[in-house]
């Protein structure tokens, strides 16, 4: 008999867990799991930079909204590792980490392509336009600009562009920017520690040129031909010992495996070989649909096959016991005095999506329920918190399931707590709930090492106070690890080391106490969530504080607050605790946006290292569950006195493991955050301050409307 707490927040594991210093195990996990995934594209592939392009030249293609690509490429002079996500339709972003063969170094960049117009938008015969800026916010080593037009002949694809910086190469022709004015004609040499935008550095030079290529896709094969023309010198290579090219001239095939997987092998500059992999997610895919289950109701199971706890003559455990059965929870029931209609608190353990969960809860009500109900008043709670209640008649009174006038008939309202509940799922408490994982950890962008690694055990228990309390534990025990090969023990940052003398504590802590928290979630009236804990809160701080949010259940602006007391945690993973201290909190506004379903957020206080400043985010969120974002930190403290990097900023990334695991049943997420470089600024407690609000994300009031597919 399977019990989960209503207090169990299913953000779980693929295997992977979560590092302070860059949280990116799962994007190799994901590169090999995506061979067995089923995503059909629209045929536009990656270059070896990442983005939407042939070789090493971008296009003005773009792929379908939503589209999340790895892409690991490797040539003679790079290794290049690269994000893409496709933002909206018509901006796609990428993150790149790329390692030079020739010389030891590894650089970070960003780039963005906004797409101006699709082919034969305005007249027959009209390209598709793009403009891009590479390398944004970096060190500037592959800086570039660029405008494209691509142009579809059939199975050919051409591809003619204009290019600025690093893609103008010798320079074919003047600037056509200094006509317009004279601070065009001058590039500015790079300086700086990065993260940083030059924007006097963008479509600047002497000279620009032109750049182009094509592809042809061949209709009996799964295989396209590219080639290209890349009038880039390396002139940065060249500075540090590397070659030139010998050709700008680039050709190859990349051969497209499965919907989602391509493999291309390339000749590039006349004497190179090259090997790329990329593999597509596609974030709009639709969950399969959950129907309700057809349960043979406990009423006519025997007595002995009902669980310690139930009983076969009560109604109520009889629906608590067949929606356990199925991936739901039923916590709390009342009647009302004529028993004409009753309150169900409902949770959702194993549905995807919470419309599909609240179709088989009310399948199950009108199933179970006494005779004279004739409304039902669902109290959905979600992660601890109640965050709305759907109110609809009862199907067997006059309506089916199928009846769209049910739908019509429904009200959403705001979440409640039951004053005096008839009934009560007192049984979830005093239980120990364990589940025991095997997990890797990865630490990333060491300037060493790119990679290091950890393989462990990890013992994930949670045991019930209460139906709102719980304390939670997570062990981590060590098999293989090589952080201690790490040369970066020691901090170099002029702030508190909050966050860079990470590696003692992976190195020393590599069998270690994760966490260990007594925590409580709940709802004061109907909008008011609230979250307290205390205990191991992490891998680097033990404390104690809360949270609270207030979101009224119609609204799409939010408000919360944070505060924390935290204090270090010994590197060796125990319980002993170092001299550092500090109090943290935040004020927060959060706005769901109804642009492309973008959610954005702004936390403003004092953090670990008692810095002052503000936090920047911003997710989309999909029915499917998955989540892709973004978040900057800007705060008191000096670019310089930051360091590499300036400011701190880094990726966000949710994954349903249905998706990964051919839609099986499951709520459970793979989470992973990309920090580009780790300091000491603007570093909050991981998981503890403005978490609520993405913590009941999913049971958001849409997810309950009729075209959100409440009832089939």
């Amino acid at each position: 008999m399977k019990r989960v707490s209503c207090t169990l927040f299913r953000l779980t594991t693929l295997g992977l867990a979560a590092n302070t210093l860059s949280r990116c195990g799962a994007c190799l996990v994901l590169l090999i799991l995506s061979a067995s995934l089923s995503f059909s594209t629209t045929k536009v592939y990656a270059s070896d930079y990442g983005t939407t392009g042939l070789i090493d030249i971008p296009t003005a293609r773009m792929r379908s909204d939503a589209t999340l690509a790895f892409t690991a490429g490797y040539d003679q002079r790079h290794r290049q590792f690269a994000i893409t996500y496709q933002a909206t339709p018509w901006l796609e972003a990428t993150y790149r980490y790329t390692g030079f063969t020739e010389f030891f170094y590894w650089d970070r960049n960003y780039e963005a392509k906004v797409r101006l117009f699709e082919e034969d938008d305005y007249f027959p015969y009209q390209p598709a336009l793009a403009v891009g800026i590479r390398d944004m916010v970096g060190t500037g080593v592959f800086g570039s600009e660029y405008v494209v037009a691509s142009k579809r002949f059939g199975n050919l694809d051409a591809t003619l562009g204009v290019g600025w910086g690093r893609l103008a190469g010798k320079g074919q022709f003047d600037n056509p920017l200094g006509y317009i004015a004279e601070r065009f004609e001058t590039r500015p040499r790079y300086s700086g520690q990065g993260g940083t935008v030059e924007l006097g550095n963008f479509f600047s030079g002497k000279k620009a040129s032109l750049f182009g290529g094509f592809s042809y896709e061949f209709d009996s094969l799964p295989i396209t031909f590219t080639a290209e023309y890349n009038p880039d010198q390396y002139d940065w290579d060249f500075s540090r010992g590397g070659d030139r090219p010998s050709s700008p001239i680039s050709a190859g095939i990349t051969w497209h495996a499965q919907d989602n997987v391509d493999i291309a092998i390339t000749a590039q500059h006349g004497d190179e070989l090259a090997l790329r992999f990329t593999s597509y997610f596609d974030g709009l895919a639709e969950p399969a649909k959950q129907l309700p289950e057809e349960v043979i109701s406990s009423f006519y199971l025997p007595q002995d096959k009902f669980p310690a706890g139930y009983q076969k003559a009560r109604w109520f455990d009889r629906l608590v016991f067949d929606a356990e059965r199925t991936g739901l929870i039923v916590l709390e029931a009342s009647l009302s005095r004529d028993e004409s209609q009753v309150e169900l608190v409902v949770g959702n353990a194993d549905f995807q999506l919470w419309s599909d969960a609240l179709s088989q809860h009310i399948a199950l009500a009108d199933l179970h329920l006494p005779a004279t109900v004739e409304t039902l008043y669902f109290v959905v709670e979600e992660a601890g918190h109640r965050v709305a209640s759907v109110v609809l008649p009862r199907p067997s009174y006059g309506a089916g399931v199928e009846d769209r006038d049910l739908l019509g008939r429904s009200r959403l309202l705001s979440g409640r707590t039951l004053t005096d509940p008839t009934y009560r799922t007192s049984f979830v408490t005093g239980q120990l709930n364990t589940a025991v994982n095997l997990r890797t950890r990865f630490q990333f962008f060491d300037p060493d090492d790119p990679a290091r690694y950890q393989l462990y055990v990890a013992v994930d228990s949670e045991y019930a106070l209460s139906n709102h309390w719980s304390i939670k534990s997570s062990l981590a025990f060590n098999i293989e690890q090589n952080f201690d090969e790490s040369k970066r023990r020691e901090s170099d940052s002029v702030l508190p080391p909050v966050r860079t003398d990470v590696v003692k504590y992976l190195d020393d802590g590599a069998t270690r106490v994760e966490a260990l928290i007594v925590e409580g979630r709940d709802t004061i009236g109907t909008n008011l969530h609230y979250r307290v804990f205390g205990g191991v809160l992490e891998q680097m701080f033990s404390g104690a504080g809360g949270e609270v949010l207030y979101w009224p259940s119609q609204s799409r602006l939010a408000f919360g607050a944070s505060l924390a007391y935290a204090k270090q945690r010994d590197y060796d993973g125990r319980f002993g605790l170092r001299g550092y201290d500090a109090v943290t909190g935040f004020v927060s506004a959060y706005y769901a946006s109804r642009f492309y379903n973008y959610d954005f957020g702004v936390h403003l206080g004092q953090y670990l290292a008692k810095d002052k400043g503000a936090t920047f985010e911003v997710r989309r969120t999909f029915r499917n569950g998955w989540q892709v974002g973004l978040w900057a930190t800007f705060t008191d403290v000096s670019s310089e006195d930051f360091g590499e990097g300036s400011f701190d900023k880094g990726m966000f990334f949710q994954i349903p493991l249905s998706s990964l695991f051919n839609n099986a049943p499951s709520r459970s997420m793979l989470s992973s955050g990309l920090r580009p470089i780790q300091r000491d600024g603007g570093q909050r407690l991981d998981g503890y301050a403005g978490q609520i609000f993405w913590d009941v994300r999913s049971a958001r009031y849409e997810a309950f409307q009729p075209e959100e597919r409440m009832l089939p």
